[in-house]
């Protein structure tokens, strides 16, 4: 179990370091597959500092590119999320009945019968698309995905393709306000985005390994196996533990590097949420007190701005 740990680290110091650091584990626990959850926390904070360091060092791509991209990628996970359930059962031809989420009638697949109209694809392919091409680096994927997600929104009621229901049902994502595909501030930054990185040259872009994708087939495993909706409150605060760990994430990585890509995905993501909140301030539903939804959105930006400054005046003083 130790090996998982491992994870954490980037390849090249797994290569180095590896061995060793299993070896000291098994020294200074012996007997114990797994470390206690103080030497955990430390050994997977030492493994985000690490890739931090290695990213911020790649002089292969400029660091706004990178901050362009990780932005794309937080969107279109935020855009999955509340269909998460909905792309399972329609992957695989599962009729889930009464276990729907927002849907009042079964004939939503174009296999299932009912007296209703019934859609192509689901809405969360889209969002799925764009996802699985940013982490391979094609963005001229991502692109025609994002601008059908920005068409969908926009001809919410005259488009069939999507059904009603998929778009009109609620999208709860964790922090923030209720979000559906109707909402175009979301999709329509993720389109931009994509029209960013399409515009460069595609060796430019960070491409990920596939095993990048194992988190995404595990939460879509659990929301279609469990029919976990987005409008749980289980569901609801067990992404806002993600989106939290997220977010801390991107000050060590800023305070550790004073390097300022991760303000470009911080602040997108931000923006999103502030929005849904000034369009719908009562769509919280009761899952948290808005002054802390608010100052959690609100507070990380300057903390970042904060903490890449004072990382980048102790590098200039360390200078001989």
């Amino acid at each position: 179990m130790n090996r998982l740990l491992l994870a954490a680290y980037p390849a090249p110091h797994r290569a180095r370091h590896g061995e060793e650091l299993l070896g000291c584990l098994a020294e200074a626990y012996p007997g114990r597959s797994w470390p206690p959850p103080r030497e955990v926390a430390a050994l997977v904070g030492a493994g985000v500092q690490a890739r931090a360091r290695a990213v911020a060092d790649d002089p292969a791509r400029p660091w706004w590119l990178d901050g362009v991209q990780l932005a794309a990628l937080v969107l279109a996970a935020l855009a999955l999320v509340p269909y998460l359930q909905d792309v399972w059962h329609w992957a695989l031809r599962i009729d889930p009945g009464g276990h729907a989420i927002a849907f009042h009638f079964a004939g939503w697949y174009p296999w299932a019968d009912g007296p209703t109209r019934t859609r192509l694809l689901p809405y969360g392919m889209l969002p799925l698309v764009c996802l699985v091409a940013l982490v391979r680096g094609r963005a001229w994927i991502a692109l025609p995905a994002s601008a059908m997600m920005v068409h969908a929104g926009a001809t919410y009621g005259s488009s069939t393709l999507f059904g009603d229901e998929g778009k009109a049902g609620l999208g709860y994502y964790g922090l923030g306000a209720p979000l559906t595909a109707r909402d175009l501030v979301l999709s329509g930054t993720l389109c931009a985005a994509c029209a960013v990185l399409a515009a460069c040259r595609p060796g430019r872009l960070r491409r990920h390994a596939y095993g990048r994708l194992v988190p995404v087939a595990l939460a879509l495993f659990l929301a279609g196996q469990l029919h976990v909706t987005a409008i749980s409150p289980a569901f609801q605060r067990g992404l806002f533990a993600v989106e939290v760990a997220g977010l801390l994430a991107a000050w060590v990585a800023t305070a550790v590097t004073g390097d300022r890509r991760w303000l470009i995905p911080v602040a997108a993501f931000a923006v999103v949420r502030l929005q849904a909140i000034v369009l719908r301030p009562d769509g919280f539903m009761g899952s948290l007190p808005d002054l802390v939804v608010l100052l959690l959105l609100i507070a990380p930006l300057p903390a970042l701005a904060v903490a890449a400054e004072r990382r980048q005046r102790r590098m200039l003083l360390e200078l001989p």
